[in-house]
C-alpha cells in the first residue's frame, strides 16, 4: 500500500469548511442554521470593481502576467501603503497572489528551515496553523489572555523566542478574537524583532476594519527593507473573498525568492482580477459604511452573549468575531461546536480549531444579520438555560 508524506498526514480540514459541510448537510434535511462560522462579509463586492474586471476580461486581459503582479496593481499598492502606513515602497517589494493564504506558505518556505521554529499568537489564524503542520516546523506559541483583551503580550512574545526562532507572526486587528493592538504594543515588537535579529510577518489583512482603536502597522520601523513583511489584500475590506488577491510587502531578496515559489506553483495571479484591485484601491471607499453595520451587529451580539449566565465574552475591538468564554457551561470548545450545530442549528467554530489557547472559546462570525444574530443569542439563551 503507497503511503502518503508525514506532512500530508499531519494536514486536519479547515475547521470553518468543515461545519459549513455540516451545516449545509443538515440544511438539506429541511433544518434551519443559522452560519457563523465563515469569516467572509456579507456584502456584495462594489459594483466599480466588478466593472473593472469585467472590462478587463473582456478587453483581452486573459493572458500570464508578470509573476510578481502587473505594474499598475503594485503602483497602486505602494500608493496605498505610502496613504495608510505612512512611507512608499518600491514596486519590486510588492509580490501580488491569489489570495493572502499562499503567501504565508510562500514566506515559511523562504525563510524558515525546518529545524528553526516559529513565533506566533495562540490562538492564531487557522492557516498559520496548518503550515506549522504541513510543513513540520515548530510553533513557539504565544498565549493570548482573555484579561488583556486578547491583545498580544510583546514580553510574553520575547520570552516565546529562542536562538532557533526565525519568524513572527504578529496579526493585529486578530482572527478569531478580534483583539487590536495599542501603538506601543506593536511598536515593541518591532524592536523585539530587530534586536533579536528575526524576520516579522505583520499580517494586517483586517488593519481597515477597526471600531474605536485606530490600526498600527509594524512595518513602519524598517520600511520592509531589512526584515519586515507586510500582509494585506482585498478579502475582507472590500467584500472580495471570493476573487483571491492578496499582496505582501518585504525586502527585495524576499520577494524575488517568494515570487519564485508563486511562480512554481501558480504561475501568476490572473490578470483581470489584477484590474479590479485597481479599482477597489483607487475607487470609491466603503469601509466606514461597512464597519457601522458590522458595529451594530457587533454591539448587539455581545451584549445578548453577556446576558446568557453561562457565557461571557470581551468587546473586540476590530474584524469582525467574537470569541465568548463557555467554561461555565462545562462542556469543552468541541462539545459546545458539536452541541451548537446538532442541537441548536447554530454553526460556530470551537477555539480549538486555532490553537490550544482557543479551548474554553468558541468563535461566531458575526457577518449576518441583526435578525439572525438575535436568533441566535435566543437559541442560546433556551439550549444553556
Amino acid at each position: 500500500m503507497k503511503s502518503l508524506t508525514e506532512g500530508a498526514e499531519r494536514l486536519v480540514p479547515n475547521a470553518a469548511f468543515e461545519f459549513l459541510a455540516k451545516a449545509k448537510a443538515l440544511e438539506r434535511q429541511g433544518k434551519k442554521v443559522l452560519h457563523f462560522e465563515i469569516g467572509e462579509p456579507n456584502f456584495d463586492t462594489p459594483e466599480h470593481i466588478c466593472e473593472a474586471a469585467i472590462k478587463a476580461l473582456r478587453g483581452g486581459k486573459t493572458r500570464y502576467v508578470n509573476s510578481n503582479g502587473i505594474l499598475e496593481l503594485r503602483e497602486a499598492i505602494c500608493e496605498e501603503v505610502e496613504k495608510t502606513r505612512g512611507f512608499r515602497p518600491d514596486v519590486d517589494q510588492i509580490l501580488v497572489a491569489p489570495g493572502g493564504n499562499p503567501l504565508i506558505f510562500y514566506l515559511v518556505s523562504c525563510v524558515v528551515e525546518q529545524h528553526q521554529n516559529i513565533a506566533l499568537q495562540d490562538p492564531g489564524f487557522l492557516t498559520y496553523y496548518s503550515v506549522l503542520k504541513y510543513t513540520g516546523i515548530k510553533g513557539n506559541f504565544v498565549r493570548l489572555k482573555e484579561k488583556n483583551e486578547f491583545r498580544l503580550d510583546p514580553e510574553d512574545l520575547n520570552s516565546a523566542i529562542d536562538d532557533d526562532t526565525r519568524l513572527i507572526i504578529l496579526n493585529s486587528p486578530s482572527n478569531p478574537t478580534g483583539g487590536v493592538m495599542k501603538k506601543s504594543e506593536i511598536e515593541r515588537v518591532a524592536e523585539i524583532a530587530e534586536e533579536r535579529d528575526i524576520y516579522l510577518l505583520s499580517d494586517e489583512i483586517y488593519s481597515k476594519m477597526t471600531y474605536d482603536y485606530p490600526h498600527h502597522s509594524a512595518a513602519i520601523r524598517d520600511q520592509c527593507n531589512e526584515r519586515t513583511i507586510l500582509l494585506d489584500g482585498f478579502s475582507k475590506s472590500y467584500a472580495m473573498t471570493g476573487w483571491r488577491l492578496g499582496y505582501a510587502v518585504g525586502p527585495k531578496e524576499v520577494i524575488k525568492k517568494m515570487s519564485m515559489v508563486l511562480e512554481a506553483t501558480v504561475s501568476c495571479t490572473p490578470d483581470f482580477l489584477q484590474y479590479g484591485g485597481i479599482a477597489a484601491l483607487k475607487g470609491p471607499q466603503y469601509v466606514d459604511d461597512m464597519m457601522r453595520t458590522f458595529r451594530e451587529r457587533r454591539d448587539v451580539l455581545i451584549e445578548g452573549l453577556n446576558s446568557i449566565p453561562k457565557l461571557s465574552c470581551v468587546t473586540p475591538q476590530g474584524a469582525f468575531y467574537a470569541f465568548p468564554n463557555i467554561t461555565k457551561t462545562g462542556m469543552n470548545s468541541s462539545e459546545f461546536a458539536d452541541f451548537a450545530i446538532n442541537e441548536l442549528g447554530i454553526a460556530l467554530l470551537p477555539g480549538t480549531a486555532f490553537g490550544p489557547g482557543g479551548e474554553g472559546y468558541v468563535r461566531l462570525s458575526y457577518a449576518t444579520s441583526i435578525e439572525t444574530i438575535k436568533e441566535a443569542v435566543e437559541r442560546l439563551k433556551a439550549g444553556l438555560r
